[in-house]
C-alpha cells in the first residue's frame, strides 16, 4: 500500500500533511525555502499525487517518502569545510 498525501495546511512556521494512512506530518517551512518565502496564495496552489505534492508556481516537488525520511530541500548544496 502506498501512503499518499490527502491534504496540506500551513501555519506560521510549519506545513502539515495529512496522509492516507491516518498520520499527519508537521514539517518546518525552514526546510523548504521556496515555501518559506512564498505568499499564502502561492502555498495554496498545490497539486497532490500518489507520491507527493507539487507547486507549479514555485517549482517545488516534495515526495511523501522524503517527508517520512525527514529530508528537507535536497537542492541546497552544503558548503565545504575548509
Amino acid at each position: 500500500m502506498t501512503t499518499s498525501p490527502k491534504s496540506v495546511t500551513f501555519d506560521d512556521d510549519n506545513f502539515w500533511v495529512a496522509l492516507s494512512d491516518g498520520r499527519t506530518l508537521g514539517v518546518p517551512l525552514a526546510w523548504y525555502p521556496r515555501l518559506l518565502n512564498a505568499t499564502t496564495n502561492q502555498r495554496r496552489q498545490y497539486e497532490l499525487s500518489a507520491r507527493g505534492i507539487h507547486w507549479d508556481l514555485l517549482d517545488e516537488d516534495i515526495s511523501v517518502d522524503g517527508l517520512l525520511a525527514g529530508r528537507g530541500d535536497m537542492t541546497r548544496h552544503r558548503q565545504a569545510v575548509a
